[in-house]
């Protein structure tokens, strides 16, 4: 089908929940591979023409609308104050994203907390803005996929932080990988990277993308301009920082004259959004020619490396990334969480009980399983086993000091009978009826297989490599859950609605194709998995 006629179908939707999903995903998804295509053959002029094509599609205006209605954020307002939370507002959102005359309004400025106790500043954009950056970033993100370091993993679709662990266990895990390690640390790199670079180097709508550069932002009645940075906040600010930071691993890569000069110096590169590390045979190498050269790569895009944080270590002495500590021991390389991130960990535990004091117990469960589940999930792929140990003892002396404080004039014995139960063989679990936190030993080491580096989610090619590996993540989310795992494998990963893969991020409601209130049972033949908004929109249409 030609581009050019490839959304005729949507003429003919009327309201927001006729718009049939699946022809939607096609369409846009057809586009996206042919600019991912175009992108790699670096026919440019074919990547703008289809681009324009995509952000004028509106198959493209209703899956935006959708993200930004379906995303954590959908509840909170821009300046403006709205959010589309009906079927009608969403509907007339979707002809509301057009170009011509189009004024994004400046960002709510609010701050959040950082590990470290200092404040972020963030901006709220308003839900048309975002909207139009979602659109925006459909077209976008196939070349940022194409074009991207191989060994860049943050804000990428199918990567994660686990991949670029195992990046780092790559370069450094062996016997001859080299010693010595480059920890680069960027000075506000959202707030710092340059307009002019952005414009000057970005594959989008050049005039779309000033307007949200220069939207600047309202913090309390005062406006404030906005002369450097990304639009923090944005649905597309992490994909232009990717942008903005990719090229540097070839950088290093044409240092060297010869292979065997480069297989000598041993420098290897682990990005993570723009968190990074580079590796050398020699701190002499790092400090004259390496860190020169990315200083000098990050001057031209209005960066500036911090010269307290960028570091140059041993991997005897071990450095952080990402959470985790990495460093040569015992003939090996250890990777366990860090000091730090368990302080953080802890803190936010006891945080919690302090702010739960007079709650029931069983709300204290339920608040703080989560935040457990969460770190233990993010950690359980390296060495982990002790920190776990440790770690569940410094939480059960904090629900002890707890427990102890709401009865003060109580005994030990009459407390542990209270709080405390023995289950499974194994005593003090801090637990009420049927309902018991969990702990950290309980889970165990998972491995991470990592991300093929040259693989793009946007190439019909490795399709089926990336439904591969969905499946494999997708049977570790529903081990134990046999009914979900079964349902998810019988549908292929596949919601029946709108025939798009059923995964963590998008979640799933159980749907009972005959009506309980009709007779329907709860047998595998009488229930579904659907999208939550494809299973609002199916009961809608009945």
């Amino acid at each position: 089908m030609d581009a050019s006629n490839c959304d005729v179908a949507s003429t003919n939707w009327t309201h927001w929940h006729g718009i049939p999903w699946q022809d939607a995903h096609q369409v846009v998804g057809r586009l996206q591979a042919r600019i991912a295509k175009a992108a790699k053959a670096g026919e440019w002029r074919n990547v703008n023409r289809l681009q324009r094509l995509l952000t004028r599609s509106i198959s493209a205006k209703a899956l935006a609308v959708k993200r930004v209605t379906e995303n954590q954020g959908r509840k909170t307002p821009g300046i403006d104050r709205q959010t589309w939370s009906t079927p009608d507002d969403k509907w007339q959102a979707v002809g509301t994203l057009h170009h011509k005359g189009y004024k994004p309004k400046p960002m709510r400025r609010v701050y959040i907390p950082k590990a470290n106790g200092d404040r972020r500043p963030l901006g709220i954009p308003t839900m048309r803005d975002r909207a139009m950056q979602a659109l925006h970033l459909l077209a976008l993100d196939p070349t940022a996929e194409t074009t991207g370091d191989t060994h860049s993993y943050g804000f990428r679709r199918g990567r994660s932080t686990a991949d670029a662990i195992e990046q780092v266990r790559n370069a450094l895990g062996r016997k001859h990988s080299p010693k010595w390690v480059l920890e680069g640390d960027i000075k506000g790199c959202f707030d710092n990277i340059s307009h002019e670079w952005l414009l000057a180097h970005v594959p989008m709508d050049k005039g779309v993308l000033r307007k949200w550069l220069k939207a600047g932002y309202f913090e309390g009645n005062a406006l404030f301009p906005t002369e450097s940075g990304t639009p923090q906040g944005g649905i597309i600010s992490p994909v232009l920082a990717n942008l903005a930071l990719d090229g540097l691993q070839s950088k290093l890569a044409g240092l060297f004259r010869t292979v065997r000069d480069a297989r000598a110096a041993k420098v290897n590169f682990v990005r993570y959004a723009d968190d990074f590390i580079i590796t050398s045979s020699s701190r002499e190498l790092l400090e004259e020619k390496i860190k020169p050269l990315v200083q000098e790569f990050m001057r031209e895009r209005g960066l500036e490396l911090s010269e307290k944080k960028t570091l140059i270590t041993h991997v005897d002495d071990g450095f952080d990334f990402l959470g985790w500590t990495a460093r040569w021991q015992g003939g090996m390389l250890l990777t366990k969480p860090a000091r730090k991130n368990v302080k953080n960990f802890l803190e936010k535990i006891r945080g919690t009980l302090r702010q739960m004091r007079t709650a029931r117990q069983e709300d204290v469960i339920d608040k703080l399983n989560p935040v457990i589940r969460g770190w233990a999930n993010y950690h359980r792929s390296q060495m982990a086993t002790r920190t776990f140990a440790k770690t569940d003892h410094l939480i059960w002396q904090a629900l002890w000091r707890w427990a102890r404080r709401r009865h003060p004039n109580k005994g030990e014995r009459w407390i542990k009978a209270r709080y405390f139960r023995r289950i499974a063989g194994r005593d003090w679990r801090f637990a009420e009826k049927d309902k018991a936190l969990l702990t950290l030993t309980s889970f165990h080491k998972k491995l991470h297989v990592k991300i093929d580096g040259s693989r793009n989610p946007y190439s019909p090619e490795d399709e089926d490599y990336f439904d591969a590996r969905l499946a494999r993540k997708m049977e570790s989310d529903l081990k134990g859950r046999r009914k979900l795992a079964w349902l998810w494998y019988w549908q292929e990963g596949l919601c029946p609605c709108c025939n798009q893969k059923i995964t963590k991020e998008t979640g799933w409601h159980i749907h009972h194709v005959i009506k309980r209130s009709e007779g329907g049972s709860e047998q595998m033949s009488n229930l579904q998995l659907l999208h939550p908004n494809c299973h609002r929109q199916h009961h809608v249409n009945e």
